[in-house]
C-alpha cells in the first residue's frame, strides 16, 4: 500500500497551444499509435486530442516513441474495439506549448463524478434492481490568495473570459502527474473575513477523466 499527502503539489494551466495537426490514422493498441505526417512532436510533449473515439476526445496525453510521421499517445489503451471502434479514432491534436503555475492555493475541493442509476422493478419481483447510467458533471475548485498581479491569476481570468478549454497539469509531490482538460472559471470577488486571508476561487469544469502518469 502506498499513500501520500498532497503537500508540495503544484497546479498549472496551459498558457499556449500549437497549431492543430491532422491525425490520419489511430491504431488499436496498448498505447494507441497516431499517424500525422511530419507532426514535429518530441517524446514528452503534452497534447490535446480531439478524436472520433468519445472516450479519448478532449483529453490530454503525452507523446511517446515518436517517429517522423507517427507517435504513441502514452496511457491511451485502445485495445477494446467495443469502446474504441477500429478506424474511427482519427481527428486532430494540439501541442501544449507552455504551462503557468496557479500559485498560493490554500484549499481545494472536488465535486461531481457520482454514478447515476436506472432503478427498476418487475411486477412479479419483490426487489428492485439497478443499472449504472451516466455520471454527474465533475469539477475541482481551488481557493487561492487574492493577488491579481500573479501570472496564474491573470491566466485564470483570461480563461474565464474567453471560455476556451485549458489543459491542467497537476504535479504531485512524488513526481506523478495528473492531466485534465477543463473550462476555467474565476470568481474575482474576494472574501472579506476578519483575520483571514483574502481569497478568490478558481473552478475547473472537467471535460473527462484525468490521465495519470507516474513520473
Amino acid at each position: 500500500m502506498s499513500v501520500s499527502l498532497p503537500n508540495g503539489s503544484t497546479v498549472a494551466i496551459a498558457s499556449g497551444y500549437g497549431s492543430a495537426k491532422t491525425i490520419a490514422t489511430a491504431s488499436n493498441a496498448a498505447a494507441a499509435v497516431l499517424g500525422s505526417a511530419g507532426h514535429g512532436y518530441a517524446d514528452g510533449d503534452y497534447f490535446e486530442f480531439t478524436s472520433g473515439w468519445s472516450k479519448a476526445t478532449d483529453r490530454i496525453f503525452r507523446v511517446d516513441n515518436k517517429t517522423t510521421d507517427t507517435f504513441e499517445a502514452e496511457g491511451l489503451n485502445t485495445t477494446d474495439t467495443d469502446v474504441y471502434p477500429a478506424g474511427t479514432g482519427t481527428g486532430t491534436t494540439r501541442q501544449i506549448t507552455g504551462f503557468t503555475q496557479l500559485t498560493q492555493i490554500t484549499n481545494s475541493t472536488s465535486e461531481g463524478g457520482e454514478q447515476q442509476f436506472l432503478t427498476y422493478q418487475f411486477l412479479e419481483s419483490d426487489a428492485q434492481k439497478r443499472i449504472p447510467t451516466t455520471k454527474t458533471p465533475a469539477g475541482i475548485t481551488f481557493t487561492i490568495a487574492d493577488d491579481p498581479t500573479l501570472a496564474g491569476y491573470l491566466l485564470a481570468k483570461t480563461a474565464n473570459d474567453d471560455r476556451a478549454a485549458r489543459a491542467i497539469l497537476v504535479t504531485l509531490s512524488n513526481g506523478a502527474k495528473l492531466l485534465y482538460n477543463a473550462y476555467v472559471s474565476l470568481s474575482v470577488i474576494p472574501s472579506l473575513t476578519v483575520n483571514e486571508l483574502m481569497t478568490v476561487t478558481v473552478t475547473l469544469s472537467l471535460l473527462g477523466d484525468p490521465v495519470r502518469y507516474e513520473s
